[in-house]
């Protein structure tokens, strides 16, 4: 078998390899190619592109990758076109993928999407576009899978891996004897994002955020941990003049800083989600280009953003877009919390019960419906 794949980014190179793993193990005569990182080229993926430039959000940005960005679709279009897989599955990356694979299936290559598109929150009309370009939509999360059904798309959700990866135990002291903070009372982690943007436009203000908490709450530790050795060049310049001692850059290991936090404040993203698999308290942020939150604020069609409060159906985390990201705001959820942490209890056991709706053993799951899709298992009704 082939399947052609294009992960645009970090979360969708990781879903990607987890999915090319679960089909190797059932069937080890499989080829995989297309767009995808480092993850899936260690799973013996086959990159006809890099994948680095389909990382891009937002309507205005992409402009200036546009053309490098058509270039690549062209590529792989070709070359997909000339080498038809047994299915195509795209990863995410809706606006590049979408593009490609409504090409693809004119040209009668079956298509998988993997991931919805935020469709139930705005452009709704997408959905049309998407009827036309996709035969089967695996979903992450079963709030999602109702406008697909509504709309005649055939749907399956098959949960969210990093569910399945992470368990129920508390891992705080671990983390915290790793990172060599076993002796900190308090510990804050800071996570504005993995992207240079994201990170110029959130992480001023948490740091400026941080620092005026430490009045309140002298004890308090703040971990940062960094996607690249760019981002945290970036960060650390962002630092300077601060006490070297109250924060801790780290390279990575994103989940080991949720763990030995007591609090996470984040941009909106999967962090949010390990977050509260992690079962730790957070503030949520989303901050995006004005052009860009311009034409999507007239678009949004949903009461909140931040993940929790989207699986919960109510609004569990505090959340702050755009010009409510502020320094008052962050420090008023930052000194509430350590004023009185064990007011987070009730909010802790309602993301234990998310957590077990959505461990579903997302990689296997995922596998299964793509080779029931192509005729490789015995197939049942995708629901």
């Amino acid at each position: 078998m082939r399947f052609g794949l294009i992960a645009g980014e970090k979360s969708g190179d990781n879903l990607g390899a987890g999915l090319i793993a679960a089909i190797r193990d059932q069937f080890t005569d499989v080829v995989f190619e297309g767009i995808g990182g480092p993850a899936m080229l260690a799973q013996g993926f086959r990159s006809l592109a890099p994948m680095e430039p389909l990382s891009v959000m937002g309507f205005v940005e992409p402009l200036a990758r546009l053309p490098q960005l058509l270039k690549i679709k062209r590529t792989v279009q070709t070359h997909f076109i000339n080498h038809p897989p047994d299915a195509f599955i795209g990863i995410d990356a809706p606006d590049f993928n979408l593009l490609v694979e409504a090409v693809l299936r004119d040209k009668n290559i079956p298509v998988v999407h993997y991931v919805s598109p935020s469709v139930w929150a705005y452009r709704e009309k997408r959905i049309h576009k998407i009827k036309q370009a996709v035969d089967l939509m695996l979903t992450l999360f079963p709030f999602e899978t109702g406008i697909y059904q509504q709309h005649g798309i055939a749907v399956k959700c098959v949960g969210h891996p990093l569910a399945d990866a992470i368990g129920s135990e508390d891992g705080k002291t671990a983390a915290r004897t790793l990172l060599g903070l076993a002796g900190a009372e308090n510990i804050l982690t800071l996570m504005p994002g993995s992207r240079a943007g994201e990170i110029q436009r959130l992480a001023p203000t948490f740091i400026a955020a941080a620092r005026q908490s430490l009045q309140q709450n002298p004890e308090l530790v703040f971990i940062i941990p960094c996607a690249s050795s760019a981002r945290k060049q970036q960060i650390a310049a962002m630092l300077k003049n601060t006490e070297s001692d109250k924060f801790v850059l780290l390279d990575g290991q994103a989940q080991v800083a949720i763990s030995a936090a007591d609090m996470v404040v984040l941009a909106s993203g999967t962090a949010t989600l390990e977050a509260m698999l992690l079962k730790r308290p957070m503030v949520v942020c989303y901050r995006i280009a004005a052009l860009t939150y311009l034409f999507a604020s007239r678009m949004i069609k949903i009461p909140h953003f931040a993940l929790p409060n989207l699986l919960a159906g109510k609004q569990l985390v505090p959340e702050y877009i755009q010009d409510r990201v502020t320094v008052p705001n962050l420090l008023a959820e930052i000194n509430k919390f350590f004023a009185n942490p064990a007011s987070s209890d009730d909010l802790l056991a309602e993301f234990e019960v998310i957590h077990k709706s959505i461990r579903l053993n997302a990689n296997r799951q995922a596998a299964d419906a793509v080779l029931k899709f192509v005729g490789a298992l015995e197939s049942d009704s995708q629901s």
